[in-house]
């Protein structure tokens, strides 16, 4: 069993950067591939950054990429997501989920086993 928790969210003007962090406790936390999704209002919830297995290996939406980062730090079990040059399309509950199978497919919410509670985005414009 994992528990994780989110902090980091807020209000920030257009442009402005936030950075996320994922605490997580329970099992090793280097045993699993962590994720971002994020929900904006009245949508569904979608993809935003994963890790894979591989050290280095990065997954991101086209909506983010280049003005978001994932990033683990496993000595603290902790992952987070940096996000620069926001937008007010960036505006979303934000969610960190790991997985646990090797094969997962990092874009896929049904794939991740363990969520956390979100926190809020909110970017003005």
């Amino acid at each position: 069993q994992v528990q994780l928790v989110e902090s980091g969210g807020g209000l920030v003007q257009a442009g402005g950067s936030l950075r996320l962090s994922c605490a997580a406790s329970g099992r090793t936390f280097s045993n699993y591939a962590p994720g971002w999704f994020r929900q904006p209002p009245g949508k569904e919830r979608e993809f935003v950054a994963a890790r894979g297995w591989s050290e280095g290996i990065t997954y991101y939406a086209d909506s983010v990429k280049g003005r978001f980062t994932i990033s683990r730090d496993n000595a603290k079990n902790t992952v987070f997501l940096q996000m620069n040059s926001l937008k007010p399309e960036d505006t979303a509950v934000y969610y960190c989920a790991v997985r646990t199978r090797f094969n997962s497919s990092p874009r896929n919410a049904g794939e991740y086993d363990y969520w956390g509670q979100g926190t809020q985005v909110t970017v003005s414009s």
